[in-house]
């Protein structure tokens, strides 16, 4: 196959009445529409998604997707079937199951996957109750979360006095001004 400038250098030699744009035109025509791409394989974070979100919620393209690489990687479908699983076992409450899951999850011997089943073992316990009671202690981390960002804030210098006064002001909802501030800090020394 020849360079179109090659081509018309070669053809100019021999003294041929023809332009660079004929030339090119005729190799275009020549060579035929291009050839498809080949398909791009799913990017890791794309088969991720796919994994880790409810079947049905799925669009078709995504849903043909997943089958294709699921058939490709028999190691991956393994691990599809146990992150669903571990899906019902999060969703229904089911932590009494959570020792069958653990025990499957090792004798498939899937690297990350069996890493994260074994760390939950030594706080069994906790993490089943966690997965079977229908309480958790969200709002608290939450009051704590708030707690910390306010310290923060002020930059780790807050008295109990002056962090005190900011959390009962930001849970009134209104936003102190910096001279509040100032003269709260001056007030807790």
């Amino acid at each position: 196959m020849h360079n179109v400038t090659q081509l018309h250098g070669e053809l100019v030699a021999e003294q041929a009445p023809v332009t660079y744009g004929m030339v090119r035109a005729h190799i275009a025509t020549s060579r035929g529409p291009p050839s498809a791409a080949p398909p791009q394989a799913p990017t890791v974070r794309n088969v991720t998604r796919w994994l880790t979100r409810h079947p049905t919620s799925l669009r078709e393209e995504d849903s043909v997707g997943l089958k294709d690489v699921l058939a490709r990687c028999p190691g991956l479908n393994t691990a599809a079937g146990h992150v669903r699983d571990f899906d019902g076992i999060l969703t229904g409450l089911l932590g009494a199951t959570l020792p069958a899951w653990i025990d499957a999850v090792d004798t498939s011997q899937l690297p990350g996957l069996t890493g994260f089943a074994l760390h939950l073992l030594p706080d069994l316990d906790a993490v089943t109750a966690g997965l079977t009671l229908g309480w958790n202690s969200g709002s608290i981390e939450g009051a704590v979360n708030r707690i910390k960002k306010i310290k923060r804030q002020l930059h780790g210098r807050a008295g109990f006095e002056l962090l005190h006064r900011m959390i009962l002001l930001q849970q009134s909802g209104s936003r102190p001004l910096p001279m509040q501030v100032r003269r709260a800090s001056v007030l807790s020394r």
